[in-house]
């Protein structure tokens, strides 16, 4: 058994928003208020635990925290 892919399929996608063109599919993702990035090639992309309400990991912060502090 595989696990489910990270983002929603073209398919998961048209059906969410009710649109195959990605500039529609990116209007409605905007009027939702569903989170997304677009990818290289301008389609919209969503990640499953956004739709699933999941927490996704903290991102890395930048820079750097000294282990000790004044030493």
């Amino acid at each position: 058994m595989s696990a489910p892919d990270l983002f929603l399929s073209d398919a998961e996608m048209a059906k969410l928003t009710g649109f195959k063109i990605k500039s529609k599919q990116i209007t409605r993702l905007r009027a939702q208020g569903i989170a997304f990035r677009v990818n290289a090639s301008g389609h919209p992309v969503v990640t499953r635990s956004t739709i699933e309400g999941r927490r996704e990991p903290a991102e890395a912060q930048d820079g750097w925290t000294p282990g000790l502090v004044g030493v």
